[in-house]
């Protein structure tokens, strides 16, 4: 079954020690959610310059609709410098404000969204960071107010507000963090540490109707539908880990889509995030 994904967030080049690959966690779970078979559109923009050409251009190719990519006149396109570290431990420096700081959505846009009846709209705290982000989200909320929200939390250092997070994870329908990202959340939230306990605890406290817990090689933990499972990792040989996650991401919301029981939504998302962590860049070739 096909789904309408609209997914807000970050267009940007991550810049490697040999070699600069198209990405951003929104690109990246869009392009996976597309060759899962479903339709994304993505939110957001590039600047008028040369990465902005050469992203718009790949994208493009990557068999993406473009209808909501915009164009940014006062930023740049958006650079991440990456750190590879042992095993999955990846670090970026985010240079802000980007293109993507830029996304407006004027009344004509917003008329065209809802009359396209997104069943799922993606985000993540990258993106909402900065006041014009939030602004964006609350009014594509408002607009769609019957859309399911997934949150792909995706903490990046100097973007970890509490109050954001807090706020952002309100507001979702599914949830997906790693476990760093739990310990901060249930330290910031008062909910229990545990993987299981926190999916319960969490989704008593806001609805949430369905969560996810990466943790890394060891595969993850998931309660969907009120069935908690934890899943072994998929072994592999870690090229890098960057894009992993949002391969993950887009394998669960096909699973979610397709009502696959718990177990078999946990397999297969480890399985795409364990392909993606095997080759080199976000968005692999095939």
């Amino acid at each position: 079954m096909c789904t309408r994904a609209l997914v807000v967030g970050e267009v940007l080049w991550d810049v490697f020690p040999d070699a600069t690959r198209l990405g951003g966690a929104a690109l990246n779970f869009a392009v996976h959610l597309k060759r899962l078979g479903h339709a994304p559109r993505i939110v957001s923009a590039v600047g008028r310059d040369a990465l902005g050409d050469t992203a718009g251009a790949q994208i493009t190719s990557l068999g993406l609709d473009t209808t909501f990519l915009q164009r940014a006149d006062r930023f740049n396109t958006g650079t991440a410098s990456v750190q590879l570290g042992p095993g999955d431990r990846t670090s970026f420096v985010i240079e802000r404000p980007a293109a993507y700081d830029a996304v407006d959505i004027p009344d004509a846009t917003l008329t065209q969204i809802v009359q396209w009846q997104p069943s799922w709209v993606y985000y993540g705290t990258l993106f909402a960071s900065r006041a014009q982000g939030r602004q964006v989200l609350h009014r594509l909320f408002d607009a769609l107010p019957g859309t399911r929200r997934f949150y792909d939390i995706n903490l990046r250092p100097g973007f970890e507000s509490r109050e954001l997070a807090c706020d952002l994870l309100r507001l979702a329908d599914v949830v997906k963090l790693n476990e760093r990202e739990l310990t901060l959340v249930c330290d910031w939230l008062g909910l229990p540490a545990d993987p299981e306990g926190f999916c319960r605890a969490g989704s008593a406290r806001f609805g949430w109707q369905a969560v996810c817990v990466t943790l890394g090689a060891r595969g993850c933990a998931m309660l969907a539908d009120g069935n908690y499972v934890e899943a072994a990792g998929v072994p592999v040989v870690v090229a890098d880990a960057v894009g992993a996650g949002d391969a993950f991401a887009a394998a669960f919301v096909h699973g979610l889509v397709a009502a696959w029981p718990a177990p078999r939504v946990a397999e297969f998302s480890n399985l795409a995030g364990a392909m993606v962590a095997s080759v080199a860049g976000a968005i692999p070739d095939r």
